[in-house]
């Protein structure tokens, strides 16, 4: 995960991942070759990713029940994070304000628990809308995976 930070790059709205976030190289250099059950998921999370908040790791959004939505992968602070509001949960132990920095490692982690959760990941509604049953391959298309 420590290379998965290296793929952003700065923009006048928060950190922005490129699409080909996926690409991860070693620091040696090598690419790394994932097998082709981790190139579905890689691309559901880019999927996801983009629809719910264009890559922008710094994205909020506020629901109609009080709670908030944070970071690239949108996780709510009613179950998964705390904010100091309507969090209930914090099924990930983490503030809110941690799923929006530069460095997706711990987004990561906690997009990884919600998945592990009963609902996986049709917990987001934006999974569900734009990427579950669907060819996801032009997710990952360029990124010489």
């Amino acid at each position: 995960l420590r290379d998965f930070s290296t793929l952003y790059n700065t923009g006048t709205q928060g950190v922005k991942v490129f699409r080909c976030l996926a690409h991860m190289q070693k620091h040696s250099g090598e690419q790394i070759h994932y097998p082709q059950c981790c190139l579905s998921w890689l691309s559901s999370g880019v999927c996801l990713t983009q629809h719910e908040s264009n890559f922008n790791t710094r994205a909020i959004n506020r629901n109609t029940d009080g709670s908030t939505d944070y970071g690239i992968f949108q996780i709510n602070s009613k179950w998964w994070c705390s904010d100091g509001g309507v969090s209930r949960g914090n099924g990930c132990g983490i503030r809110c304000s941690e799923l929006q920095t530069d460095d997706v490692e711990k987004a990561i982690r906690c997009a990884k628990r919600v998945v592990d959760d009963p609902n996986g990941i049709g917990a987001w509604v934006a999974w569900k809308a734009h990427c579950q049953n669907r060819d996801l391959s032009s997710y990952l298309r360029g990124c010489n995976l």
